[in-house]
This record gives structure tokens, C-alpha cells and sequence, in this order.
């Protein structure tokens, strides 16, 4: 899976346990509180306001975004997920959504659902349908759809091209399909599971002996295909505590008859892998923290 040249940060990752309060459940209502709700707990610390430039220290800098700042991280709340947007790879760096047993259950069709380019973004940064049309990719969500069941809207939203990456079909149809199945499965059993899903570009090392990280692109805007794809589920207990499951997964080809524990590995190997950072924002909520790894005894 993970062995070989391609190379993950491994670390062992240890959390202490204690006493915590747990996180409190978002307020479920109208699509935009929901999602303001959502968006103020996220698990992810590298989340800069994009309303407008951030105020800068020492005297004089105002002048300096007299003309605007080039970029900010590209926030999108959509009612059934957040998303930080990565305009030069064409798609998201994270999506993150809240699955519960009433998320799961609704009319909600897929079939109403088309693929979608996102307006929201520039049209110089923005996937297209062509994109992918005779790529040999699939159009892999990184929300799932099925996991919005409750809201035709919220499941349309899963369609935008920014929630989307190029997926090998053999793994988007099977072995990553089983994964988004179990989430969904540890949903119905749980209070809260929050899903936070992204691409990966990891180094591989060549025959020269060095260190590279190549990746493919597809279509006229060339949208980046992700060497790997990560998932963390945080799930709420209904006693309080707070479980860390972190998955990374090959854009290749997986015999979906692995057990995804194989898959499994420490959140520090993500955090480092990704530049985004989930324990200290977790850790600032509860103490209560149990991290599961391969091996670990549930």
C-alpha cells in the first residue's frame, strides 16, 4: 500500500487521555447557519479569513495591499460541506462535512445531480467537465454524495467541480467507495463523525537515488491528479470521547478485498504530508482523544 518508493512521513503518533468535554454538535436549521456552524469548528488550522486582506503590523503596511494581495485561501461553505479550494491544482486541498444518523437519511437522488463547474471560482483556476472527459479518470468526490442524503440541495452541491479529483476508477469504485461506506456505517453508530478529505502529492524516489514529486494533469486546464487520497474521521461518542481515524489510500488500482485497517496510518504522517494540521485544533476542545492505528484494539 503505502511501502515502496513512495514515501509518507511516519511517525508514532501519542495522545494522552483524560478528562474533556467533548465538541458540541453543530445546530442543524437553515443551510447557512449550518454551515457557518461547521465552518467555526474545523478541524484544520491553516483556514485564513478570505474576506479580505489580513491587517499587517508596523506602520506603513496598509500600503502595501493598496492594490490587493495576489491570494488568500479560497474558503467555499456549501450546505453540505466546507472546502478550502487550491486554485493551482483545479481542486480542493480539504473538504470536511458532519455525518450523523439524520445527514444519512432523506429522498435525496443522485440522479438529479449533475457535474458541475464551480462559478465561484476563476475561470483561469476552474476544472471543466471536458477536463475529464477521455482522461481515463473518474470524477471522484472527496464529500461523498451519498453521505447528503437529507437535502436534494446538499447533495447537488457534492457535484461542484471543486469537491471533485481525478480517481483511478478501479479505486473510486471500489476500495475507496468501501471506505466512504464505513464512515457512513460509524455515523449510524456514533453521535457525530466529521469526514475531512483530501488530495495528497507525495515524493517518490527515481532510479537517479533522488527525491521527486511528479504528478499528472488532465484536460486544457490542467487539473493536478492527486498521487494519493487521505480521510480523517473524528467521531463524537455519545460518552464523550473523541476517536481519530486516518486513512491514506494509492490513486491506483486496490484490491477492495484489503481491510481498509491496512490503510490506516498515524495523523502526524498526514499532517506532515499535507501542511495542514488537525490534533492541536482537536486538542483544543477535549482531552478525551483516542487515536486508532493499524493494530490498535478497538
Amino acid at each position: 500500500m503505502l511501502r515502496g518508493r513512495w514515501l509518507l512521513p511516519a511517525a508514532s503518533l501519542a495522545l494522552g487521555a483524560g478528562l474533556g468535554a467533548a465538541l458540541t454538535a453543530r445546530r442543524r436549521g437553515g443551510g447557512g447557519r449550518a454551515a457557518e456552524g461547521l465552518l467555526g469548528r474545523l478541524p484544520v488550522v491553516p483556514a485564513l479569513a478570505a474576506a479580505g486582506p489580513p491587517a499587517l503590523p508596523g506602520s506603513g503596511r496598509a500600503e502595501l495591499t493598496k492594490y490587493g494581495l495576489p491570494g488568500l485561501a479560497q474558503l467555499r461553505s456549501r450546505e453540505s460541506y466546507v472546502l478550502c479550494y487550491d486554485p493551482r491544482n483545479r481542486s480542493a486541498l480539504w473538504v470536511i462535512e458532519q455525518l450523523n444518523r439524520e445527514t444519512l437519511s432523506g429522498a435525496s437522488d443522485r440522479a438529479g445531480c449533475d457535474f458541475q463547474e464551480d462559478d465561484s471560482v476563476h475561470e483561469y483556476h476552474r476544472a471543466t467537465n471536458a477536463d475529464y472527459r477521455g482522461s481515463g479518470f473518474d470524477r471522484g468526490h472527496l464529500a461523498a454524495a451519498a453521505n447528503h442524503k437529507w437535502s436534494q440541495k446538499a447533495m447537488r452541491d457534492t457535484f461542484y467541480l471543486s469537491n471533485i479529483a481525478p480517481q483511478d476508477p478501479h479505486l473510486n469504485q471500489n476500495a475507496w467507495n468501501n471506505l466512504e461506506k464505513y464512515s457512513r456505517s460509524l455515523a449510524r453508530n456514533n453521535k457525530n463523525v466529521y469526514v475531512c478529505t483530501g488530495p495528497l502529492f507525495l515524493p517518490r524516489m527515481e532510479a537517479d537515488g533522488k527525491m521527486y514529486v511528479k504528478y499528472q494533469v488532465i484536460g486544457k486546464n490542467n487539473v493536478a491528479v492527486p498521487t494519493h487520497f487521505f480521510k480523517v474521521l473524528i467521531l463524537e461518542k455519545e460518552s464523550g470521547e473523541i476517536e481519530l481515524r486516518s486513512y491514506v489510500m494509492p490513486n491506483s488500482p486496490v484490491d477492495e478485498k484489503i481491510p481498509l485497517e491496512r490503510f490506516l496510518v498515524p495523523i502526524e504522517s498526514i499532517e506532515r504530508a499535507s501542511g495542514l494540521l488537525f490534533v492541536p485544533n482537536i486538542l483544543k476542545r477535549t482531552s478525551n482523544l483516542k487515536a486508532i492505528t493499524a493494530g490498535s484494539k478497538r
